[in-house]
């Protein structure tokens, strides 16, 4: 089979909205939701900043049984579930009948590390030997497929029910995964998204790396600076995105809202041979998985009108352009626009790729380029490479057609996805 796969639910969990209505206005305002993080600062962290959705105890609580919120410990989970469950609504969707799953719809929700500081409060009950002080709710928590097993149990769901796991990349690869799942015939719909815990324990690795900024403690706001001169490591940040992706005689049997069409896309990695490394991509396998995935889609590189980049504000962004440029065969006149989310919320590691597909897809829908914030002071290195009215740094309402998005992770893995304005003719 080979059926066409459109969009027709989106959630998001993210520093600067957890609504799809307070994010759509965030992204267009170029609003960051980074902050100073008191606990990042006592703790003697480098950067002490970061972008973590805010949430009101009433919010959360219309989402868990007050069951499940008495020993629930994991900001991952619950991030991953709020966006989950509104994609699914905003789809028009209901969960299942109480006898019998929903065959035809399934969820690939990823994550990095699930409930780390469930984990930690285990490990120290554990070492206390207090074991029988554990409870019930540590393995559903700490289990990496904990978000995707909340979800399936919350909406009915009866087809594949997997968690994938591939670091930066995860959320824009199960997005794929997804569309794949569908475009052969094995679902009717499926929930896409990923999720990332808050925390210290989870950024603490990447602050002792040295990859974060701590040049803006003071200044929260200006410290994600992706394509600036100024770039000095990259801002964290947590959250989750989803999806709600379904085969297009679905949602036209339903009458559904189509936000979007998935064209198709690519997944691959450098193998950290030649220039790949643990953490600094493999150009030639960057290029060729943007030429992969525009064969799959059967588009040209001229037909695209946006690049949702990776972006992270590190010293590789340059880099990422040029291997866009080569990709897509472009000159420096003729460059899509391109811009980053991430000077808004920082890098929202297993979740960046589910949050800025789901900003990405709003472009599409609404019409509009998001602006790219605190690079006023573009590196050189990057205009050297493109026209600086490639890299918008304010809103411009347009029509776009074609939009291009790609997440590369550590471990040199490499995802580019192709999405389409849906024709409703």
């Amino acid at each position: 089979m080979n059926n066409r796969v459109v969009i027709t639910g989106l959630g998001v969990c993210a520093p600067n909205g957890t609504t799809i209505s307070d994010f759509t206005y965030s992204i267009k305002n170029g609003l960051s939701g980074i902050t100073h993080q008191p606990d990042l600062e006592a703790l003697g962290f480098s950067c002490q900043i970061a972008g973590k959705p805010q949430l009101s105890d009433d919010r959360i609580a219309q989402y868990f049984s007050s069951l499940e919120l008495r020993n629930l410990n994991s900001t991952g989970i619950i991030y991953g579930v709020i966006a989950g469950l509104d994609a699914w609504e905003d789809a028009g969707l209901e969960k299942s009948s109480e006898d019998s799953p929903d065959w035809d719809s399934g969820t690939i929700f990823g994550t990095g590390t699930s409930g780390i500081d469930k984990f930690r409060w285990a490990i120290n009950k554990i070492d206390d030997m207090e074991i029988r002080k554990l409870g019930s709710s540590v393995v559903i928590q700490t289990m990496a497929s904990g978000v995707s097993a909340f979800i399936s149990g919350k909406l009915g769901l009866g087809n594949q029910v997997s968690t994938n796991s591939s670091a930066c990349a995860t959320g824009a690869e199960s997005l794929l995964l997804a569309y794949e799942r569908i475009k052969s015939g094995q679902a009717k719909r499926m929930l896409a998204g990923s999720t990332s815990d808050s925390g210290p324990y989870i950024w603490g690795g990447f602050d002792a790396m040295k990859v974060c900024t701590f040049k803006h403690n003071s200044e929260p706001e200006k410290g994600s600076r992706p394509m600036s001169l100024t770039a000095s490591g990259f801002v964290p940040g947590s959250g989750a995105g989803a999806l709600v992706l379904e085969s297009l005689d679905s949602a036209l049997k339903r009458n559904a809202k189509i936000y979007a069409e998935v064209l198709g896309g690519h997944l691959n990695s450098g193998g950290q041979r030649g220039l790949g490394t643990m953490t600094a991509p493999n150009p030639e396998s960057v290029q060729r998985c943007i030429t992969k995935a525009l064969e799959s889609a059967n588009i040209q590189a001229s037909e695209i009108d946006v690049i949702n980049g990776h972006l992270t504000a590190t010293t590789k962004d340059s880099l990422e352009i040029e291997n866009w440029k080569i990709a897509l065969g472009s000159t420096a006149e003729n460059f899509p626009y391109i811009n980053s989310l991430k000077g808004m919320i920082g890098h929202c590691i297993s979740a960046a790729g589910s949050i800025e597909c789901v900003a990405s897809v709003l472009e599409l829908e609404q019409n509009f380029i998001f602006p790219n914030i605190n690079c006023e002071d573009l590196n050189p290195e990057i205009t050297a490479l493109i026209n600086e009215n490639r890299i918008p740094q304010t809103l411009i309402e347009k029509k776009i057609n074609v939009l291009t998005k790609a997440s590369f992770g550590f471990g040199d893995i490499n995802v580019c996805v192709i999405l389409k304005k849906y024709n409703h003719e």
